[in-house]
């Protein structure tokens, strides 16, 4: 008697663990999906008029774009940068649409919402194909992007304002 008591309490815990993970699962793709289709919306202001600029060391991403919706705009300066020690509001997009020979080969993004179970120092970090599919899932919580961003200048871990 004891052992079946056991067992059915082992499988209901199974069971809540496995849903739980199961949702988890689901939530991370939506947010995925959510943050590609936000990078790749059309309305973006785009820093430097749309120049692509060249890749600078320490910069693993190569040549790009930046561009910035409109809450990340808006705590730009008159020269269209984030001023030394400044931050960006929640809710803020950052976008780097990485070129390769002239085409656009990767998207990456950094949202503000440190609210976000997905986020490191206060970002959700992802990177996509131009197709959509996930290159670096918001999952990894910005494991490989949060040490090259911080630095200083502290400009709330962008590095474009400094290298370019």
């Amino acid at each position: 008697m004891m052992n079946l008591q056991k067992i059915t309490t082992f499988t209901a815990v199974m069971t809540i663990v496995v849903l739980i993970a199961s949702c988890t699962s689901e939530e991370v793709k939506n947010l995925d999906e959510t943050l590609f289709e936000e990078s790749t919306a059309t309305g973006l202001t785009y820093y430097r008029n749309g120049e692509v600029l060249e890749g600078k060391s320490p910069s693993p991403h190569g040549s790009f774009k930046l561009a910035f919706n409109d809450i990340a705009a808006g705590a730009l300066n008159s020269e269209g940068e984030l001023d030394e020690g400044g931050s960006f509001p929640t809710g803020s997009l950052i976008v780097k649409e990485i070129m390769t020979g002239g085409e656009l080969s990767l998207i990456a993004s950094m949202k503000k919402d440190a609210s976000n179970d997905q986020s490191a120092e206060g970002w959700i970090w992802g990177e996509y194909n131009p197709d959509g599919s996930v290159a670096y899932s918001v999952s990894k919580k910005g494991k490989a992007c949060t040490g090259c961003h911080g630095g200083d200048p502290n400009r709330d871990l962008t590095r474009t304002f400094d290298l370019h």
